[in-house]
């Protein structure tokens, strides 16, 4: 099978950069967005900002506390979307086999091109018709196309060549596998698991008989396998967190405080990919481990930290009956469109 080319096309602190751009006095200063108060959470940090140890979903609150001297700014999404419009339309002058990831990213299957001609004009196309700067990463597959287009941010361009996979991915840490995050990170630790030169050596049987689907798909991304396609128009059917208490909770203003922890982030996320959602679900698992779940479709899609909450908030104290103590809590958003989609209204608010 003749190996791929696949592109990640990654923007720079891309609201944070935008507003450096149409503002020359923030050139060089830590510019942070996500809002003017103490509330909310920081969508993008410039990198400026980001050696006061500032990254996307910190509450805003801990930000000002790492860098008082900053430039906060609320975000002005129709603005990013317009420059977004712009820059994916460029992603397409180059391949018809595109997925855009969110606002600010997006892959490219460029099999049969010169792929490092393709990054550089994409690259130069973007620096020329925004004044932006974008960081780009090409491999065999979109997992280490994403994993090269961090390398040498900003303004970056990186080739992970098919003969140095394995060593370029043995001293990663485990996080930099697709889909670890902080609770997989602890349970891998606890195997003695911190490198992806970790994983390669682990038994695979292991993995699975611990993990399931998620153990054998972590083996195959530690050797650099992915064979999943770069698939056009791409959407996610739905985001969401949840957590499992360390103690059982009866207390309602701890789950209130949870969904609006949730909110702020989950807010952050749709505006990182571009999207709005419509629908709004609350799950609770008691400590009897029924589980129960509760939603509200809007007749106008959002994408607003604050109604989301007030919904969520709504579900919890109107549409549940919570008599036993909780175990989990979680709050999914689904029904994403992208903001020119077409919209359906609904009756059920």
């Amino acid at each position: 099978m003749k190996d791929r080319h696949i592109i990640h096309v990654d923007m720079d602190a891309f609201y944070a950069q935008v507003e450096q751009r149409d503002n020359p006095n923030l050139i060089g200063k830590p510019v942070i967005i996500g809002g003017t108060s103490t509330r909310g959470v920081v969508s993008t940090a410039s990198y400026e900002a980001r050696r006061y140890g500032i990254h996307s979903a910190m509450p805003i609150k801990t930000a000002r506390k790492l860098c008082p001297d900053g430039i906060y700014l609320p975000v002005n999404m129709r603005k990013y979307e317009e420059v977004s419009k712009g820059i994916h339309s460029i992603f397409k002058r180059y391949s018809n086999i595109y997925e855009p990831i969110s606002i600010d990213e997006a892959f490219l299957d460029v099999t049969g091109k010169d792929s490092l001609k393709v990054a550089k004009d994409i690259k130069k196309d973007i620096r020329d018709e925004f004044r932006l700067t974008a960081s780009v990463g090409i491999s065999i597959n979109k997992f280490l196309a994403k994993l090269a287009s961090e390398v040498n941010k900003p303004d970056g361009l990186y080739i992970i060549e098919k003969d140095k996979i394995l060593s370029f991915l043995s001293p990663l840490p485990v996080t930099k596998l697709w889909g670890v995050g902080p609770k997989m990170e602890r349970e891998l630790n606890k195997l003695g698991v911190y490198y992806i030169g970790d994983v390669q050596n682990y038994d695979v049987d292991v993995l699975i008989s611990l993990f399931g689907k998620r153990g054998k798909e972590l083996y195959e991304f530690s050797y650099g396998i992915d064979d999943r396609p770069v698939e056009p128009h791409s959407l996610s059917k739905s985001i969401g967190e949840e957590e499992t208490f360390l103690e059982d909770v009866h207390d309602l203003d701890v789950l209130i405080y949870t969904l609006k922890d949730y909110s702020a982030n989950l807010s952050n996320e749709l505006m990182k990919k571009g999207y709005l959602a419509r629908t709004i679900c609350v799950k609770i698992k008691y400590s009897d481990f029924s589980i129960e779940t509760r939603s509200m479709t809007l007749n106008i899609p959002t994408r607003d930290e604050d109604i989301i909450f007030a919904t969520a908030k709504y579900i919890l104290l109107n549409k549940f009956n919570i008599n036993n103590k909780v175990r989990l809590i979680g709050l999914t958003l689904s029904n994403l469109i992208y903001p020119e989609d077409p919209i359906q209204l609904s009756m059920n608010i």
